[in-house]
């Protein structure tokens, strides 16, 4: 990976409009940065806007490293993986359906 400091959001801004967008992490009305991640051609790449931090384009060497980057920003933002979100509603589900249960029992007592 290779990293470039960018003092202007129009730079970053610029080479978003040349690029193919692949993903966006963050959001700058709710937080304090946000990476877009884009491809031009064959570069692999990540501009990153921050309000509180120096700005950057980060170009990744391949597929691999970028898509695994694109992972532990989701990560660092607090975006689980659909994997997990899907998990963590079943569990949630499993719950549901474990009170219901023990609700109906309650109830049947009464009679």
């Amino acid at each position: 990976m290779e990293e470039i400091e960018i003092s202007s959001w129009l730079t970053l801004d610029a080479l978003k409009k040349k690029a193919e967008t692949v993903e966006t992490v963050g959001n700058l009305q709710t937080g304090h940065s946000m990476s877009v991640f884009c491809r031009i051609e064959e570069d692999f790449l990540e501009l990153v806007y921050s309000d509180s931090a120096a700005n950057y384009l980060r170009r990744y060497e391949d597929k691999d490293e970028f898509e695994g980057a694109i992972e532990r920003r989701k990560e660092d933002d607090g975006e689980a993986p659909f994997e997990e979100e899907r998990e963590s509603e079943e569990d949630y589900g499993e719950e549901e359906e474990e009170e219901e249960d023990y609700e109906a029992e309650d109830e049947s007592d009464n009679y």
